[in-house]
């Protein structure tokens, strides 16, 4: 499946300064310090970790996260939905400073500067009530579809984890979003979603007699918060590390996951 930069103008121009003002910070902000916008990137539909609240506005555990950690360092905080795919060229061309959103490490660890991880997942597979499937092996032969650029895709698709697994579907389909795919889940189009745990305790919601998830995961993960792999972007890796410590040691993170229990987040599951 979660949920801290700079202007939006001329990425190039204001990527290399407003990091290096951030990086400077190191623990917290001084009154001198000029106070920085920091672009969190996230998917704007994928709860319960950044995503669109009842009142228009952007929310989240990860996005409440990320508020917390730019008000301790006195940044100003600036959430900027993304299309998931387009987050490499976003964040390498300094759009976003960081990508704070459900990101899991697994797999990417030399692609970006990550704190350490954060928040233990799974990915699962979500198929209706009704549904034949009972297992992971009762998907061969049927269609499937996660997220573009997601971790369940990278875990069914060819060198993943679960390559063989991916292997015995009828197809494997992608899409921008998951609202969708449980779209497509209900009309009939496919046979099961992959998707993170939390995503898909969220848009189930209610409807537990209409969806289910299979008792068997894909995996267990971890999610962290990823910059560019530049010197800037490791040192603002390890600030947010050692804030989201300090977030934890206040009691900030239990009462988060709190709020957002009901959503599939659980304070059992913070590891960092």
């Amino acid at each position: 499946m979660d949920r801290r930069q700079f202007l939006k103008l001329s990425a190039a121009a204001l990527a290399a300064p407003t990091l290096a003002g951030l990086a400077g910070c190191g623990g917290t902000a001084t009154k001198t310090q000029k106070k920085t916008k920091l672009v969190v990137g996230f998917d704007q539909e994928f709860p319960p970790y950044g995503y669109v609240g009842d009142d228009g506005k952007y929310t989240g555990f990860d996005l409440d996260l990320a508020k917390a950690v730019c008000k301790m360092e006195g940044w100003e905080y600036k959430p900027t939905p993304i299309s998931w795919d387009a987050k490499d060229s976003l964040l390498n061309s300094g759009q976003i400073t960081c990508i704070w959103n459900g990101f899991t490490i697994e797999g990417r660890e030399k692609d970006y500067a990550f704190t350490k991880p954060y928040m233990e997942n799974r990915q699962v597979v979500v198929v209706p009530k009704d549904s034949s499937v009972k297992t992971l092996a009762d998907l061969a032969g049927k269609n499937v579809i996660t997220q573009a650029d997601s971790a369940a895709l990278d875990l069914l698709s060819k060198g993943g984890a679960q390559e063989k697994l991916g292997s015995t579907f009828k197809k494997l389909q992608t899409i921008d979003n998951y609202n969708t795919a449980f779209m497509m889940l209900e009309n009939g189009s496919v046979d099961a979603v992959a998707i993170d745990y939390p995503v898909a305790v969220y848009n189930i919601g209610d409807r537990k007699d209409e969806f289910t998830i299979l008792d068997e995961a894909l995996n267990s993960e971890h999610f962290a918060v990823g910059f560019a792999k530049t010197a800037e972007g490791k040192d603002l890796a390890k600030t947010v590390q050692a804030d989201l410590k300090k977030l934890d040691k206040q009691g900030k993170v239990k009462e988060l996951c709190e709020k957002y229990a009901d959503q599939g987040v659980s304070y059992d599951l913070w590891v960092l």
